[in-house]
């Protein structure tokens, strides 16, 4: 009988719980468009494209923004951290129709207060 591999656990910095909620309030269905990104990574299937520059195994997922009709290219783009095969940290959410990329110093800041404080 073959064995489930084990769950991965999802963390969220305070950055991409504030800015979920930020982006709630103007596209009303984001937590069911990320909701199947997150599920991907709890069955450990880690996508998108690393991140250089960040000095820590970091993705970006692009994820459509089911409240716009225009494809994942100006849907959200989700920045996660694989800290080890079964843990996932979710470092930052943001709408590509809002803003452009983010840089990878911001990335190692939020990643750095993450683990002074967040925990």
């Amino acid at each position: 009988m073959p064995t489930e591999p084990p769950r991965v656990q999802v963390e969220f910095t305070p950055e991409f719980k504030r800015n979920l909620r930020a982006l709630s309030k103007k596209y009303c269905h984001i937590r069911s468009d990320v909701q199947p990104v997150i599920d991907r990574f709890q069955a450990s299937e880690f996508i998108g494209d690393r991140i250089p520059g960040t000095g820590q195994v970091v993705f970006k997922v692009r994820v459509r923004n089911s409240d716009i009709r225009k494809g994942k290219s100006a849907g959200y783009r989700l920045i996660y951290q694989v800290k080890a095969p079964t843990s996932v940290v979710l470092v930052t959410i943001y709408s590509k129709l809002d803003q452009g990329d983010i840089p990878a110093h911001r990335i190692r800041r939020i990643l750095a207060e993450f683990d002074e404080h967040g925990r």
